[in-house]
């Protein structure tokens, strides 16, 4: 999955949202209490994403909200497990 985020521990945090983010390559103890929402839901394949980054050091992820469903291929998974679960008639 493309991000816009470089991880590099040579240069200084910083946030060019929506272009570019240069975040160090790993989080800090403040990670867990300060990171925020940066930008807005985008989509990517069949993904909606966000980015997350920490107020205090700069630390940057793209977070994976959710799998945007596919209508045609649940459909067919409905059907194929309506006809796995029915019960065959009773021959007399």
């Amino acid at each position: 999955m493309p991000t816009i985020v470089r991880y590099t521990d040579t240069a200084s945090p910083e946030n060019r949202y929506p272009w570019r983010i240069v975040s160090p390559s790993h989080s800090s103890a403040c990670c867990f209490l300060e990171m925020e929402e940066i930008g807005e839901l985008h989509r990517e394949a069949r993904w909606e994403c966000v980015y997350k980054r920490c107020r205090r050091c700069g630390f940057t992820v793209q977070m994976i909200l959710r799998e945007i469903r596919d209508d045609a291929e649940f459909a067919r998974l409905r059907r194929l497990i309506q006809r796995s679960f029915r019960r065959p008639s009773p021959e007399w």
